[in-house]
């Protein structure tokens, strides 16, 4: 075989599984914007503390709404540190009585793309205070970093920061953690990362043991 029809055969080749792979290609990101917010955070890890915080103040199914939303994601490691800093358990910030007034506080209601942004911005939350954007070097939201961004949701758009965001509002309260008041995660841990996995896992186990509908 001459190296031109060798030459000719490997151009082929390289169309065909690219025709071939496009649309799966296509396919998946169709699928991943289909999802809304939550479905979005439980699918990854290192936003299974968020998720755990949205479960005990009840604000999954508001997440879940028509929207838009405009989320600002805390990671795992912001959370930590959040934990840190307050000198707390992660039973203690559950149990905050102004624990949905911190999440609100990092969601905006309109969705706001990275190219949106733009330096001063200051935009209102869900709670009613503001955040205010810094775009003179690394992209800032108050103090907190945007590390990822526009990840798209059918009912808005995610961030990645890496600091909680605390409202000007927020007063760490004393609370007393009767038995029956810790979280239900099965642990007695100070780290909501472990709470975050847990809750992680049984939405997982619970959507994967439906039964499949049987066909008429």
């Amino acid at each position: 075989m001459s190296k031109l029809v060798k030459a000719f055969l490997s151009f082929v080749t390289a169309i065909a599984l690219t025709v071939a792979l496009a649309p799966t290609a296509f396919a998946d990101n169709h699928e991943a914007a289909e999802q809304d917010i939550v479905e979005i955070a439980l699918g990854n890890d290192d936003f299974s503390i968020l998720v755990s915080a949205l479960q005990r103040a009840e604000l999954v199914e508001t997440l879940q709404g028509d929207g838009p939303f405009t989320v600002f994601a805390p990671t795992n490691a912001a959370f930590e540190d959040l934990l840190a800093a307050l000198d707390i358990s992660a039973e203690e910030l559950l149990a905050q009585p102004d624990l949905a007034d911190v999440l609100t506080y990092h969601v905006v209601p309109s969705a706001v793309m990275a190219g949106d942004l733009t330096d001063g911005l200051e935009a209102e939350t869900v709670n009613g205070e503001t955040v205010t954007f810094d775009l003179s070097g690394d992209p800032m939201v108050n103090d907190s970093m945007i590390v990822d961004t526009d990840i798209e949701a059918s009912n808005g758009v995610i961030h990645v920061i890496d600091t909680v965001l605390v409202p000007e509002g927020f007063e760490l309260q004393d609370v007393d953690m009767e038995e029956d008041e810790v979280p239900e995660t099965g642990i007695e841990s100070n780290t909501l990362l472990l709470a975050g996995m847990i809750a992680t896992a049984a939405a997982f186990v619970f959507v994967m043991a439906k039964p499949a509908k049987q066909k008429k």
